[in-house]
């Protein structure tokens, strides 16, 4: 092969493909960027459940910014030399690919761990989730602490955290509601005035009326536990705890530490960690509600299939891959934390560069 040939090929190796890797980089990256973040946000929400279990700090780190960048190297050499009574060319190509990516995180701390993790979550910001197909049953028993005098259980147990039974015979009947399309959710935006502070939106539940005679029951017995009129199709849900006013409905909702605490102390852990005083007891549920909202499996061995792990304390707690109530609640406890995130600026940012 002659020199004249041989330096356009090269050259041709050396210019082709360059303009090909950011589209090839972007559909792989954004899918395997996508996975990781998401399972280092379930692994951090698991391991601060376990934490609270045991009385220890909870801390949350958030992945504010990623920026990956790709650097492409490429060397062409060609020359001739004399190999044994032949005068012939050659030629040399070296190429590297190399990938920086840098990973800014946030501690939430201050006003921002105070507004994300410590104030209740607005049942304006909660209802229009359910409209959104999630099961009320579930997203009570998560996030809200009464229905106005009729109490979920408590978030740190003891004998005084029961809850009201009826609490669960309400939260059956409104998903019975939810499936038959009688449960509405309205949300009325309140005009804001310039100059005077901020007013919330209103929100209103309907319970519809059926013909049917089973669901037509459901209903009866809906509108009774809510303090209903029995011709009250629509009533406004107001935020607190207590009897509401006529026509309202009073719904105490919890913080995201109140959700989170009350699926920890319903965590099985080991017999010892409790006798030796490291943890409390944990909570038992009475009634058809028997099971946790969340099983959380312990063991001293890596588990195999699963949803979600971590470690605390040499050991390994996890959720099961074919426990689909406890995925549903846990994803659900995803999507409260992050509607509850704020804005507020960062105190706090720690980047880290990661060089292969």
């Amino acid at each position: 092969m002659r020199i004249h040939t041989v330096l356009p090929l090269l050259t041709a190796f050396f210019l082709s493909g360059c303009y090909e890797i950011g589209p090839t980089r972007l559909d792989r990256d954004q899918s395997d960027y996508s996975r990781a973040l998401t399972s280092a946000s379930k692994q951090q929400t698991l391991l601060n459940v376990v934490r609270l279990r045991y009385a220890d700090t909870p801390g949350f780190l958030d992945t504010t910014q990623l920026i990956s960048g790709y650097q492409l190297q490429r060397n062409v050499s060609v020359g001739i030399g004399t190999y044994s009574v032949a005068t012939r060319p050659y030629g040399g190509i070296a190429a590297q690919l190399q990938e920086s990516p840098t990973f800014t995180f946030q501690p939430v701390t201050g006003d921002a761990y105070a507004e994300s993790f410590l104030r209740p979550l607005p049942p304006a910001n909660l209802l229009p989730l359910v409209m959104g197909g999630l099961p009320i049953d579930v997203l009570f028993r998560l996030s809200v602490q009464s229905v106005n005098l009729i109490n979920n259980v408590g978030p740190m147990g003891g004998e005084n955290a029961r809850g009201t039974p009826v609490f669960f015979d309400l939260l059956s009947d409104l998903r019975a509601l939810q499936l038959a399309g009688l449960l509405g959710i309205q949300l009325e935006r309140t005009p804001q005035t310039q100059g005077m502070e901020a007013q919330p939106d209103r929100v209103y539940l309907s319970i519809m009326s059926s013909d049917d005679p089973v669901l037509s029951g459901v209903v009866r017995e809906v509108r009774r536990l809510l303090g209903m009129a029995q011709n009250d199709e629509r009533v406004e849900v107001t935020y607190g705890g207590g009897r509401p006013r006529p026509g309202q409905i009073r719904l105490l909702t919890r913080t995201i530490l109140g959700v989170l605490g009350q699926i920890a102390y319903q965590i099985e852990v080991p017999q010892d960690d409790i006798v030796s005083g490291r943890t409390r007891p944990t909570i038992r549920l009475t009634g058809h509600e028997k099971r946790p909202i969340v099983v959380i499996h312990v063991a001293n061995e890596k588990p195999d299939s699963v949803f979600v792990w971590t470690t605390y304390n040499h050991k390994y707690y996890w959720i099961a891959d074919n426990d689909y109530d406890s995925k549903l609640a846990f994803t659900m406890l995803q999507i409260l934390l992050e509607l509850s995130k704020t804005s507020k600026e960062p105190n706090t940012i720690v980047t880290i560069p990661a060089n292969g």
